[in-house]
């Protein structure tokens, strides 16, 4: 009876392991370059965020001192002689109208900013560090 001598000789313990602890390492390094890259485009996106919040505090900013003017020509409207503006439209009018469009346009860039600010976390990054835990705690 013959028997059968294996022809390559099986990995060792120590080699099981050390090849388990360099996948692992690996897997950290590859999470951290994934996580960089994310985060790269996130700072990208926040400055386009940061762009239109500024737009959007400037013209919220022209909107309350338009506002202020149009109360001091309201006032001033308001205890004229009757007849007195022969303009069909008030100055104050004029006044109102535009702080309108300046609060709808620091309205649209608020939003604008808001919406991009809401896409900062990074997180496919996120995600698949969950699904290396979950895969490192069960494979155990």
């Amino acid at each position: 009876m013959a028997s059968q001598v294996p022809t390559t000789p099986e990995p060792g313990m120590t080699t099981l392991v050390r090849g388990i602890v360099n996948d692992i390492g690996d897997l950290v390094k590859a999470q951290i370059q994934f996580a960089r890259a994310e985060i790269k485009e996130d700072i990208r996106r926040s400055k386009e965020a940061c762009a239109f919040l500024a737009l959007g505090a400037g013209s919220a900013f022209a909107a309350v001192l338009f506002l202020g003017l149009m109360v001091v020509h309201l006032l001033h409207w308001l205890t004229a002689p009757p007849n007195t503006d022969p303009s069909r439209l008030p100055l104050w009018g004029c006044h109102a109208i535009v702080t309108g469009v300046f609060i709808i346009a620091g309205v649209g860039f608020f939003a604008a900013a808001r919406k991009l600010f809401s896409n900062a976390l990074p997180e496919q990054t996120v995600q698949t560090a969950k699904e290396n835990v979950e895969w490192i705690t069960n494979s155990k």
